[in-house]
């Protein structure tokens, strides 16, 4: 009997009507307890934007970005969109346009476009007194890409409340870069008990006082390789070298800083050779010096190039696919961080952390290098650019090629060839790059203890909080436009902690 029941065709059609109607009751009632996003609020303030999404109920929601171009993405379980969110993007330089999209039926993705890279931190906030609802605030910071900036970072975690053992807890990668960064920190304040301690850890650490930064200067070409000619015969190798001995001087002069050359006489160099005596060096910086050529005799000026986004992803894949890199270190000088005990997932997640922040502050010294070239010398061109140069593939050790001239326009050879001249690229290639190190020394270097302890150089600054770059325009009795052209700035926001030339 029961087959002759089942069988019955009316019966059929109604189980499949029953099954329909209990479907469209389930998505009813799974739509009736779906959160909503009735409105997104933005406000900037001190280089900080926040981003508050209003909710009418509590959600699981997960925060992450995007590169190429950069995007801020917010998933929310459940939710749909109830109010005008795409309005957010009207009064808000940093955003270029919010989207948003259904996922897996009942999920919504925010998608906000960004004008430029950012850092950020995010945290769950109760409704406003005498208000329901949930909040949700994302605090974004003008950063040197996937969180790169240690300042910016330090920042973020400490407006909203996280302290360092908090992020460890939760996100191993930053119980690692904790790790590196307390060893650092104990590094330079414990002095090292003998001679042969201080030159495994440091070759040169300062009892007392922190050790140098250290700047290693790669003059292009040498031996078999004479690099470009001119048309007079003057050779690229022997330019850059003398170029390169004058910029070790300076380096050397000045406090806190030590110099390296991967060659001091007329000897060749493998490309990679170069990078490894960096590494060898514990370097904290990489200049590459050369000399441009072209196939006509008109262009003129000097380039500044960093390693860019594809470069530095074939060279972590380079790195990973070598059993002999595995245990290598990253973190330059300071670092202890070994990639030998980790599984494969994270070994390149932490690389490209460290791929990625290295790129960024190879650019940002760039772009200080950029502007002290661009007072004396004609710039070929005006930006920092990004091409897959071997030199400039160290994961860890911002790394810069600097393409002084044409030495094929007779004008810049004559140039190249001139002390004065070498002198002054000399000069404006330290400037650059001390400009970078002021803004950012790194921990456990005197510099860094000359800045925390107020040790600033004449006509510098740091800036306080609460100050902006009008007021201390006015302070120091110069314009606006002046500083920011002194410490190659591209926009009017500075932080407290930052150190400003004046000129």
């Amino acid at each position: 009997m029961k087959s002759l029941v089942f069988s019955h065709p009316s019966l059929h059609r109604g189980f499949i009507l029953l099954a329909l109607l209990l479907c469209v009751l389930v998505q009813c009632f799974q739509s009736a307890q779906a959160a909503e996003l009735g409105n997104i609020r933005t406000w900037s303030q001190d280089g900080t934007t926040r981003v508050v999404f209003d909710l009418d109920d509590d959600v699981d929601y997960q925060v992450f970005t995007l590169d190429d171009p950069m995007r801020l993405v917010v998933d929310f379980k459940n939710t749909k969109v109830a109010g005008d969110i795409a309005s957010a993007a009207a009064n808000e330089p940093l955003f270029k346009s919010v989207r948003w999209g259904v996922r897996d039926g009942l999920d919504l993705r925010v998608v906000i476009d960004l004008a430029r890279p950012v850092v950020y931190s995010q945290f769950p906030l109760g409704p406003a007194a005498g208000a329901t609802g949930s909040r949700l605030v994302v605090d974004l910071q003008q950063g040197q890409g996937s969180n790169g900036d240690d300042a910016v970072l330090a920042a973020a975690r400490q407006q909203i409340g996280v302290t360092d053992a908090d992020e460890a807890q939760r996100d191993p990668i930053a119980a690692i870069i904790s790790q590196q960064e307390a060893n650092a920190r104990r590094q330079a304040a414990t002095p090292p008990s003998s001679p042969q301690i201080a030159e495994a850890t440091s070759p040169t650490a300062n009892q007392g006082r922190g050790r140098d930064i250290v700047v290693v200067i790669d003059p292009g070409h040498g031996g078999k390789d004479p690099g470009a000619l001119g048309a007079n015969g003057t050779r690229e190798k022997d330019v850059v070298l003398a170029i390169a001995r004058r910029l070790k001087a300076r380096f050397d002069a000045a406090p806190g800083f030590t110099a390296k050359l991967t060659r001091d006489s007329d000897e060749f160099i493998p490309l990679r050779g170069r990078t490894e005596i960096a590494r060898r060096n514990h370097a904290d910086f990489f200049v590459s010096i050369h000399a441009d050529a072209a196939k006509s005799r008109t262009p003129r000026g000097s380039s500044v190039y960093a390693l860019s986004q594809h470069g530095a992803t074939s060279e972590a894949a380079r790195w990973l696919a070598q059993s002999e890199n595995s245990a290598d270190l990253i973190g330059g000088v300071d670092g202890d961080l070994s990639l030998n005990d980790k599984d494969e997932m994270l070994r390149g997640v932490l690389l490209d952390l460290s791929m990625t922040a290295t790129v960024n502050a190879s650019l940002s010294a760039g772009t200080h290098l950029l502007s002290q070239l661009g007072r004396f010398n004609r710039l070929h061109k005006s930006q920092v650019e990004q091409a897959g140069f071997v030199v400039l593939k160290s994961p860890d050790i911002p790394s810069l090629l600097v393409e002084t001239g044409f030495i094929s326009t007779p004008a810049e050879e004559a140039l190249l060839s001139s002390g004065a001249h070498q002198d002054q690229l000399a000069g404006a290639i330290f400037g650059g790059i001390n400009t970078y190190f002021q803004q950012h020394p790194p921990p456990s270097t005197y510099l860094a203890q000359q800045i925390r302890g107020g040790g600033l150089a004449s006509g510098q600054y740091r800036v306080r909080s609460g100050d902006t770059l009008s007021s201390i325009a006015q302070r120091q009795g110069v314009t606006m436009a002046e500083l920011k052209r002194a410490n190659a700035l591209e926009t009017d926001v500075v932080r407290a902690g930052q150190v400003l030339h004046i000129p």
